[in-house]
């Protein structure tokens, strides 16, 4: 491509939103059986004294809705005095409608399972009561200032191996919640516009033909949320927790998910990261936690970074993995730990520093099919091509083949130059 002589200087970035998922202190998400609004408030006042800004909070899907058509009063009730509770700490929130999965533990319905089992997400009852839940959280919340938006659920396509789909039925279903969503958040006050959001776990980049695809967490919804994890294709352990394919992988997520986005300007959400003990040992965990969060940043369109999680799960917790244990900013006496500071002082250091990011003008071709979405992966031919750039000092952005000749979309990116994988440097 031919080189401009004239640079513009990049214009300056919106600020970034930095937060946490919040996990409860002291009973994990089970306490939502017995909630205490005076111990959350602790917990929301130990995360807002970090500086941090907002949570990402859920509920639990057999609590909310434990009949197909029966979504409880007192549970909905319970969910916005937390979105409530969260306000008066400081904090935005994004609520998570159906959990559906967290932390290695699923939680379905009882009128999902057993005698009365339903595929979650291609049985019409069993889709369209996903949807009611939505629209009575969302009419229950539209009214909060606090709010940031209503999310479909955690990590959704968890939920896979248990109920066989289609891309065309995901597809179909992703369409049917969202839309229930912006229903259900439509009596929001006049200006107020709150997020409508999905999210999925990194299969939906990385695993050959997985039915959650790339263009549909890239292209459906307000905006596009990641979920890199370094445990995901055995990244910390193939590289070192150390290595630059571990410190960048926030980083290459963004990339990633900018690279399947029809606009050019759609925002992405480090929606979830964190540390998992052994993966990341406890003694690297600070300077990974600043490493990641400043590379982040370094990213055009980035919409911010909330970290997982909160507190550690209490040991007292039986058969959760090792990992869960240990990723949480402080632990499960409510102290925080050397990350939280990391994490923290970041943060005050990149709100201090004025925020301009420069496109990045190279761009590494991203060419695979369904069936060969593994190359983007740890191991795969694009991730070492990317990150072979990267440790090299360029700042690498990501373009699918199929737009790699689209002259008006690159410039609209700020790309001049595109390598092939076999390229290389």
């Amino acid at each position: 491509m031919e080189e401009d002589p004239i640079r513009t200087p990049p214009a300056p970035a919106p600020a970034l939103r930095f937060g946490v998922n919040y996990t409860p202190r002291r009973g994990w998400f089970h306490s939502w059986h017995d909630f205490d609004p005076g111990q959350a408030r602790e917990d929301l006042a130990q995360i807002a004294g970090l500086g941090l800004d907002h949570v990402r909070v859920f509920h639990l899907w057999p609590l909310l809705q434990p009949n197909r058509t029966l979504v409880r009063p007192a549970a909905v009730d319970q969910l916005v005095r937390l979105v409530d509770l969260a306000a008066e700490a400081g904090l935005d929130v994004l609520v998570d409608g159906v959990q559906g999965h967290l932390s290695s533990f699923d939680f379905y319905p009882e009128w999902t399972r057993s005698w009365h089992h339903r595929n979650v997400f291609t049985d019409p009852d069993a889709v369209e009561a996903q949807a009611e839940l939505l629209r009575v959280l969302g009419r229950a919340l539209a009214g909060r200032p606090h709010l940031i938006g209503l999310q479909l659920g955690n990590e959704l396509n968890n939920m896979v191996e248990h109920n066989p789909v289609t891309v065309q039925q995901v597809d179909h279903y992703l369409d049917t919640l969202l839309a229930a969503a912006r229903d259900g958040l439509s009596g929001a006050a006049p200006g107020h516009r709150h997020l409508v959001t999905h999210s999925a776990y990194d299969a939906a980049w990385y695993g050959d033909d997985h039915p959650f695809t790339p263009e549909a967490s890239a292209r459906k919804g307000d905006l596009t949320t990641v979920h890199p994890w370094v445990f995901s294709g055995d990244c910390a352990r193939r590289y070192g927790p150390r290595s630059p394919q571990v410190l960048h992988l926030a980083e290459y997520g963004v990339e990633i998910a900018k690279a399947y986005a029809d606009d050019p300007a759609r925002p992405v959400w480090v929606q979830e990261t964190g540390a998992p003990e052994p993966h990341i040992p406890a003694g690297d965990a600070p300077e990974f936690a600043r490493a990641t969060v400043r590379n982040a940043a370094g990213c055009t369109g980035l919409w911010g970074v909330t970290w997982w999680c909160s507190h550690d799960v209490d040991r007292s917790l039986a058969d959760f993995p090792e990992l869960e244990y240990t990723l949480g900013l402080f632990d499960s006496a409510g102290h925080a730990k050397p990350i939280a500071t990391a994490f923290a002082d970041t943060v005050a250091e990149l709100r201090a520093e004025p925020r301009s990011v420069p496109p990045r003008d190279t761009a590494l071709i991203l060419d695979c099919t369904p069936g060969t979405r593994s190359v983007s992966g740890p191991g795969g031919a694009c991730f070492e091509a990317w990150m072979r750039l990267r440790t090299e000092g360029v700042r690498p952005a990501v373009v699918l083949a199929a737009r790699a000749d689209d002259g008006g979309y690159l410039a609209a990116r700020g790309i001049r130059e595109v390598v092939r994988v076999s390229e290389g440097r």
